[in-house]
């Protein structure tokens, strides 16, 4: 390797590190607020609809799906870069909310505008994340992404349980490092540089690139057959892992009688081993092997994990077990997979729009349904466990039947074939 390929090398990486970072942060938040919510609770003594609030409009669904359509569309519009920038500063005033709240109004005018930050980052993130990949490492870049989005929780989760001893200020010093890391983030990526993918679809279209970019095009039947896929591949797996991103200590800790630091440690060895899962399997192979063969695999693994809280008692060994095979099936399954086809089904002028629509439908959807959480848990936890079950099994079932090939082909290609 020459010394202009090996800086080219370091300098493609730190892009992808920077762009990834949005993933981090992503889900930092959403269990930042997960690990603080049976606090919150006793706290400021909050209603169960007012828990179910909390869980419907925060980083994890409402919220984030008006973001992501939203910074998604800009991105096309106006590219990556600059989206990034202005909204880093708008994440960090919102974290800012969250580290000095004194009153329920003030946690949820946190939470929307944490939300609104995270989902306009992930399509931005994503979208660059694609564009800028080297041939044949689509799905390791990828992978990055998704390592930075479980790394999040577990460095959280892991100064939670150190942190708890104090309290609420505890909570709010594990806010307050999201908040810094958003205005550092923020001025390292000042000096990147814009997709030149996109620079050069934009050039190339020309005085058409406004009709190409247009939402519109969404609708034409290669388009929206890839959405209708995705937003039910990873839609229906969302529900499961929606709710067990942000309620599932909560659950540990009412239904399990798990003591607080128990079922957040769970919930820390739930993002480690997904970690493990992505690097060595998604990362390792999604470029090369059959990707559909790896979603099936995925896919029955997490679907067995889930059926065990069906099916038994919400004993320790029972819980170790579900997390381990949850967690395994997760880590090479809908997630990056989802983060991968959608960067791939839609052409450059659209990446961030389709990205962005598909994410938003998924997360408002879970909105909806995180809301009825604590009620379903409330009046009987087995159902819940069967209905969460079923999603995680419709979600292997699409994509098994519908799942894309894409290994080892480049952007321009993809496009070709559809």
């Amino acid at each position: 390797m020459t010394a202009d390929e090996a800086a080219q090398r370091a300098a493609s990486w730190k892009g992808t590190i920077l762009a990834a970072i949005a993933n981090y942060i992503d889900a930092g938040s959403i269990v930042a607020s997960a690990a603080t919510l049976s606090l919150w609770v006793e706290v400021y003594h909050l209603s169960t609809p007012f828990v179910g609030l909390l869980g419907a409009i925060g980083a994890n669904s409402i919220s984030a799906g008006i973001g992501a359509i939203v910074g998604g569309r800009l991105c096309d519009l106006f590219g990556r870069r600059r989206i990034y920038l202005a909204n880093m500063a708008f994440y960090a005033v919102g974290m800012l909310w969250l580290v000095f709240a004194v009153a329920p109004w003030m946690i949820v005018i946190g939470f929307v505008q944490v939300g609104l930050a995270v989902g306009a980052a992930v399509p931005a993130s994503w979208s660059l994340i694609a564009d800028q990949a080297p041939q044949g490492a689509r799905g390791q870049r990828s992978g990055v992404a998704q390592v930075l989005w479980y790394l999040g929780p577990v460095v959280v989760l892991l100064a939670s349980l150190a942190l708890m001893p104090l309290g609420m200020l505890g909570a709010r010093i594990v806010f307050a490092h999201l908040a810094i890391l958003a205005v550092v983030l923020m001025l390292l990526r000042s000096g990147m540089h814009e997709s030149e993918r996109w620079i050069a679809a934009k050039a190339e279209a020309g005085d058409q690139a406004a009709r190409l970019a247009s939402p519109r095009e969404l609708l034409k039947p290669k388009h929206l057959k890839s959405m209708v896929f995705l937003v039910g591949m990873y839609g229906a797996w969302n529900f499961w892992a929606g709710t067990n991103g942000f309620f599932l200590p909560y659950i540990l800790h009412t239904v399990g009688a798990q003591t607080v630091a128990a079922s957040i440690a769970f919930q820390a060895l739930s993002f480690m081993v997904g970690i493990l899962s992505i690097v060595f399997i998604f990362m390792r192979f999604a470029d090369h092997v059959n990707q559909r063969l790896m979603f099936t695999a995925a896919s029955i693994i997490g679907t067995v994990g889930m059926a065990l809280l069906a099916l038994f008692p919400l004993t320790t060994p029972v819980a170790l077990l579900y997390v381990v095979l949850t967690s395994l099936g997760g880590g090479f399954g809908a997630q990056p997979f989802f983060q991968l086809w959608s960067a791939e089904l839609f052409p450059t002028l659209l990446r961030s729009t389709a990205q962005g629509i598909a994410f938003a439908v998924v997360r408002i959807a879970l909105g909806f349904w995180s809301f009825f959480v604590p009620i379903l848990t409330a009046t009987g936890f087995t159902t819940l466990a069967w209905i969460l079950t079923g999603f995680q099994a419709a979600s292997g079932l699409i994509g098994i039947i519908w799942a894309p090939r894409n290994e080892g082909k480049t952007l321009e290609q993809i496009q070709a074939d559809l």
